[in-house]
Protein backbone atom coordinates (compact mmCIF):
# COMPACT_ATOMS: atom_id res chain seq x y z
CA UNK A 1 0.00 0.00 0.00
CA UNK A 2 1.51 3.47 -0.86
CA UNK A 3 1.94 5.92 1.72
CA UNK A 4 -0.24 8.71 2.43
CA UNK A 5 1.08 12.28 1.45
CA UNK A 6 0.71 13.76 5.15
CA UNK A 7 2.76 15.64 7.21
CA UNK A 8 3.75 16.08 10.92
CA UNK A 9 2.16 19.58 11.00
CA UNK A 10 -1.01 18.21 8.97
CA UNK A 11 -2.00 15.73 11.64
CA UNK A 12 -1.75 17.84 14.35
CA UNK A 13 -3.94 20.10 12.39
CA UNK A 14 -6.50 17.26 12.00
CA UNK A 15 -6.32 15.47 15.35
CA UNK A 16 -6.85 18.92 16.78
CA UNK A 17 -9.63 19.83 14.69
CA UNK A 18 -11.45 16.30 15.55
CA UNK A 19 -11.82 17.34 19.03
CA UNK A 20 -12.75 20.14 18.63
CA UNK A 21 -15.73 18.97 16.75
CA UNK A 22 -16.19 15.64 19.13
CA UNK A 23 -16.99 18.75 21.99
CA UNK A 24 -19.88 20.14 20.19
CA UNK A 25 -21.64 16.62 20.23
CA UNK A 26 -22.25 17.02 16.69
CA UNK A 27 -21.64 14.45 13.76
CA UNK A 28 -20.10 15.81 10.66
CA UNK A 29 -22.85 16.19 9.12
CA UNK A 30 -24.64 17.70 11.10
CA UNK A 31 -22.34 20.73 11.88
CA UNK A 32 -21.91 20.78 7.86
CA UNK A 33 -25.76 21.34 7.58
CA UNK A 34 -25.22 24.26 10.48
CA UNK A 35 -22.42 26.23 8.90
CA UNK A 36 -24.48 25.61 5.27
CA UNK A 37 -21.75 23.99 3.76
CA UNK A 38 -21.21 20.41 1.83
CA UNK A 39 -20.29 17.28 4.09
CA UNK A 40 -17.72 16.58 1.74
CA UNK A 41 -16.03 20.42 2.24
CA UNK A 42 -15.82 19.55 5.68
CA UNK A 43 -14.41 16.24 5.78
CA UNK A 44 -11.72 17.43 3.26
CA UNK A 45 -11.01 20.24 5.91
CA UNK A 46 -10.58 17.36 9.40
CA UNK A 47 -8.35 15.65 6.35
CA UNK A 48 -5.96 18.35 5.69
CA UNK A 49 -6.99 18.43 1.97
CA UNK A 50 -7.87 22.36 1.93
CA UNK A 51 -10.56 23.90 0.08
CA UNK A 52 -11.23 25.96 3.14
CA UNK A 53 -10.69 29.72 3.01
CA UNK A 54 -9.69 31.70 6.44
CA UNK A 55 -12.72 33.46 7.23
CA UNK A 56 -14.70 30.36 6.46
CA UNK A 57 -12.30 28.54 8.74
CA UNK A 58 -12.64 30.96 11.40
CA UNK A 59 -16.57 30.67 11.11
CA UNK A 60 -16.25 27.12 11.77
CA UNK A 61 -14.38 28.02 14.82
CA UNK A 62 -16.70 30.20 16.00
CA UNK A 63 -19.97 28.04 15.81
CA UNK A 64 -18.19 25.20 17.56
CA UNK A 65 -17.56 27.92 20.26
CA UNK A 66 -13.75 27.56 20.68
CA UNK A 67 -12.09 29.63 23.19
CA UNK A 68 -9.32 32.92 22.24
CA UNK A 69 -6.14 30.26 23.04
CA UNK A 70 -7.67 27.45 21.28
CA UNK A 71 -8.64 29.74 18.55
CA UNK A 72 -5.47 31.42 17.96
CA UNK A 73 -3.19 27.64 18.16
CA UNK A 74 -5.81 26.25 15.27
CA UNK A 75 -5.73 29.64 13.30
CA UNK A 76 -2.05 29.10 13.29
CA UNK A 77 -1.82 25.42 12.36
CA UNK A 78 -4.57 25.98 9.85
CA UNK A 79 -2.32 28.70 7.99
CA UNK A 80 1.00 26.45 8.29
CA UNK A 81 -0.69 23.27 7.67
CA UNK A 82 0.46 23.03 3.82
CA UNK A 83 4.30 23.40 4.73
CA UNK A 84 6.47 20.52 5.39
CA UNK A 85 8.54 20.44 8.90
CA UNK A 86 7.21 22.18 11.43
CA UNK A 87 9.24 24.31 14.03
CA UNK A 88 7.62 24.75 17.62
CA UNK A 89 9.01 27.41 19.65
CA UNK A 90 7.45 27.38 23.53
CA UNK A 91 8.45 28.63 27.24
CA UNK A 92 6.90 26.37 29.18
CA UNK A 93 9.12 23.14 30.28
CA UNK A 94 6.09 21.20 29.29
CA UNK A 95 5.64 22.31 25.85
CA UNK A 96 2.91 21.47 23.15
CA UNK A 97 5.66 19.76 21.31
CA UNK A 98 5.49 16.57 24.13
CA UNK A 99 2.04 15.85 22.89
CA UNK A 100 2.99 16.02 19.23
CA UNK A 101 5.85 14.05 19.60
CA UNK A 102 4.32 11.02 21.98
CA UNK A 103 1.42 10.79 19.42
CA UNK A 104 3.74 10.11 16.49
CA UNK A 105 5.47 7.56 18.60
CA UNK A 106 2.09 5.93 19.42
CA UNK A 107 1.68 5.92 15.67
CA UNK A 108 5.27 4.50 14.52
CA UNK A 109 6.00 0.81 13.72
CA UNK A 110 9.69 1.98 14.29
CA UNK A 111 11.91 4.01 16.23
CA UNK A 112 15.77 5.31 15.91
CA UNK A 113 17.44 7.34 19.04
CA UNK A 114 20.50 8.83 19.49
CA UNK A 115 21.25 10.07 22.80
CA UNK A 116 24.56 11.88 23.22
CA UNK A 117 24.18 13.98 26.79
CA UNK A 118 21.90 11.45 28.59
CA UNK A 119 20.47 7.96 28.31
CA UNK A 120 17.62 7.62 26.76
CA UNK A 121 14.26 9.61 28.16
CA UNK A 122 12.34 6.50 26.67
CA UNK A 123 14.74 3.74 29.06
CA UNK A 124 14.78 6.54 31.70
CA UNK A 125 14.01 5.60 35.29
CA UNK A 126 12.04 7.86 37.70
CA UNK A 127 15.31 9.42 40.15
CA UNK A 128 17.47 9.35 37.13
CA UNK A 129 14.92 11.27 34.86
CA UNK A 130 14.61 13.38 37.98
CA UNK A 131 18.31 14.09 38.48
CA UNK A 132 18.02 15.42 34.77
CA UNK A 133 16.00 17.80 35.60
CA UNK A 134 16.92 18.99 39.33
CA UNK A 135 20.50 19.50 37.45
CA UNK A 136 18.88 21.94 34.80
CA UNK A 137 19.15 25.14 34.71
CA UNK A 138 16.39 25.65 32.60
CA UNK A 139 13.57 23.77 34.61
CA UNK A 140 12.60 25.61 38.10
CA UNK A 141 12.40 23.46 41.06
CA UNK A 142 8.46 23.51 41.16
CA UNK A 143 8.21 22.25 37.63
CA UNK A 144 10.99 19.38 38.84
CA UNK A 145 7.34 16.87 39.51
CA UNK A 146 5.72 17.63 36.41
CA UNK A 147 8.50 17.19 33.92
CA UNK A 148 9.31 13.74 35.19
CA UNK A 149 5.80 12.96 35.22
CA UNK A 150 5.74 13.64 31.61
CA UNK A 151 8.96 11.51 31.45
CA UNK A 152 7.74 8.48 32.81
CA UNK A 153 4.34 8.96 30.51
CA UNK A 154 6.36 8.66 27.85
CA UNK A 155 7.98 5.50 28.53
CA UNK A 156 4.35 3.46 28.06
CA UNK A 157 4.81 4.03 24.34
CA UNK A 158 7.57 0.97 24.81
CA UNK A 159 5.72 -2.17 24.03
CA UNK A 160 6.14 -5.05 21.91
CA UNK A 161 4.38 -3.96 18.33
CA UNK A 162 6.58 -1.45 17.47
CA UNK A 163 10.41 -1.62 17.37
CA UNK A 164 13.48 0.46 19.20
CA UNK A 165 16.68 1.03 18.02
CA UNK A 166 18.41 3.23 20.71
CA UNK A 167 22.41 4.53 19.95
CA UNK A 168 24.34 5.67 22.78
CA UNK A 169 27.41 7.58 23.19
CA UNK A 170 29.63 6.09 25.26
CA UNK A 171 30.60 8.80 27.66
CA UNK A 172 26.96 9.11 28.32
CA UNK A 173 27.60 5.41 29.96
CA UNK A 174 30.16 6.74 32.59
CA UNK A 175 28.36 9.65 34.19
CA UNK A 176 27.46 10.39 37.33
CA UNK A 177 23.80 11.47 37.19
CA UNK A 178 21.98 11.49 40.33
CA UNK A 179 24.89 10.06 41.75
CA UNK A 180 26.93 6.58 41.79
CA UNK A 181 23.72 4.34 43.38
CA UNK A 182 21.31 5.99 40.47
CA UNK A 183 23.39 5.16 37.69
CA UNK A 184 23.80 1.77 38.44
CA UNK A 185 19.98 1.14 39.04
CA UNK A 186 19.61 3.38 35.62
CA UNK A 187 22.22 0.64 34.24
CA UNK A 188 20.84 -2.71 35.36
CA UNK A 189 17.43 -1.06 34.03
CA UNK A 190 18.43 -0.59 30.72
CA UNK A 191 19.81 -4.10 30.82
CA UNK A 192 16.20 -5.88 31.95
CA UNK A 193 15.22 -3.87 29.19
CA UNK A 194 17.63 -5.04 26.63
CA UNK A 195 16.21 -8.36 27.42
CA UNK A 196 12.60 -7.64 25.46
CA UNK A 197 13.27 -9.10 21.69
CA UNK A 198 11.83 -5.40 20.27
CA UNK A 199 14.45 -3.09 22.21
CA UNK A 200 17.93 -2.56 20.28
CA UNK A 201 21.28 -0.81 22.43
CA UNK A 202 23.98 -0.48 20.48
CA UNK A 203 26.89 1.94 21.49
CA UNK A 204 28.64 4.85 19.27
CA UNK A 205 32.39 4.49 20.99
CA UNK A 206 33.63 8.07 22.47
CA UNK A 207 35.57 10.28 19.59
CA UNK A 208 32.29 9.21 17.07
CA UNK A 209 29.75 11.19 17.56
CA UNK A 210 28.23 12.59 14.15
CA UNK A 211 25.62 14.79 15.27
CA UNK A 212 23.19 15.97 18.26
CA UNK A 213 20.36 13.64 19.78
CA UNK A 214 17.62 12.99 17.69
CA UNK A 215 14.80 10.55 16.83
CA UNK A 216 14.04 8.90 13.34
CA UNK A 217 10.18 7.70 13.44
CA UNK A 218 8.75 5.47 10.93
CA UNK A 219 5.32 4.65 9.97
CA UNK A 220 3.12 1.68 8.19
CA UNK A 221 1.17 4.29 6.55
CA UNK A 222 3.37 7.82 6.57
CA UNK A 223 6.78 9.38 5.73
CA UNK A 224 9.12 8.96 8.07
CA UNK A 225 9.60 12.10 10.18
CA UNK A 226 12.64 13.37 12.13
CA UNK A 227 12.76 15.33 15.77
CA UNK A 228 14.83 17.22 17.45
CA UNK A 229 14.18 19.02 20.64
CA UNK A 230 16.93 21.93 22.06
CA UNK A 231 15.91 24.34 25.04
CA UNK A 232 13.45 26.19 23.28
CA UNK A 233 11.80 24.70 20.53
CA UNK A 234 11.04 21.73 18.91
CA UNK A 235 11.75 20.61 14.88
CA UNK A 236 10.02 17.69 13.01
CA UNK A 237 11.47 17.30 10.07
CA UNK A 238 9.61 15.47 7.14
CA UNK A 239 10.66 16.63 3.60
CA UNK A 240 12.61 14.60 1.39
CA UNK A 241 15.92 15.45 1.67
CA UNK A 242 16.54 16.01 5.29
CA UNK A 243 14.66 12.69 5.80
CA UNK A 244 17.66 11.22 3.32
CA UNK A 245 20.21 12.90 5.68
CA UNK A 246 19.40 11.23 8.48
CA UNK A 247 19.08 7.89 7.12
CA UNK A 248 22.34 8.12 5.95
CA UNK A 249 23.30 9.22 9.71
CA UNK A 250 21.87 6.28 10.79
CA UNK A 251 23.52 4.33 8.44
CA UNK A 252 27.14 5.56 9.19
CA UNK A 253 25.95 4.59 13.30
CA UNK A 254 24.71 1.07 12.14
CA UNK A 255 28.61 1.15 10.79
CA UNK A 256 30.68 2.39 13.45
CA UNK A 257 28.99 1.42 16.63
CA UNK A 258 29.64 -1.65 18.54
CA UNK A 259 27.64 -4.57 18.30
CA UNK A 260 24.36 -5.51 20.02
CA UNK A 261 25.94 -7.71 22.46
CA UNK A 262 29.46 -6.16 22.80
CA UNK A 263 27.05 -3.29 23.96
CA UNK A 264 25.46 -5.06 26.25
CA UNK A 265 29.00 -6.45 28.01
CA UNK A 266 30.02 -3.08 28.06
CA UNK A 267 26.94 -1.99 30.11
CA UNK A 268 27.43 -4.72 32.23
CA UNK A 269 31.34 -4.51 32.60
CA UNK A 270 30.10 -1.02 33.78
CA UNK A 271 27.60 -1.55 35.93
CA UNK A 272 29.32 -4.18 38.15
Amino acid sequence: MPKRVSTVLGREFGDNLRAMIARTGLKEAELARRLGWEHAKLSDLVNGKGGTSLEEFTYLLGVCGVKPDEFQYLKGLFLESREKGWLQLYESVLPPHVRTLIQHERLAKEIVHWSSLYLPGLLQIEPYARAVAEDSPFIEAEEVPRWVAARMERRTVVAGHRKFIFYVYEPVLYSQVGGADVMTEQLHELLRMLIRPYITLRVLPAGRALTGDFSFLKFEKYEPVVYQGSLNSALFLDDRASIGLYQDVVKTMDRVALGREESRELITSIAS
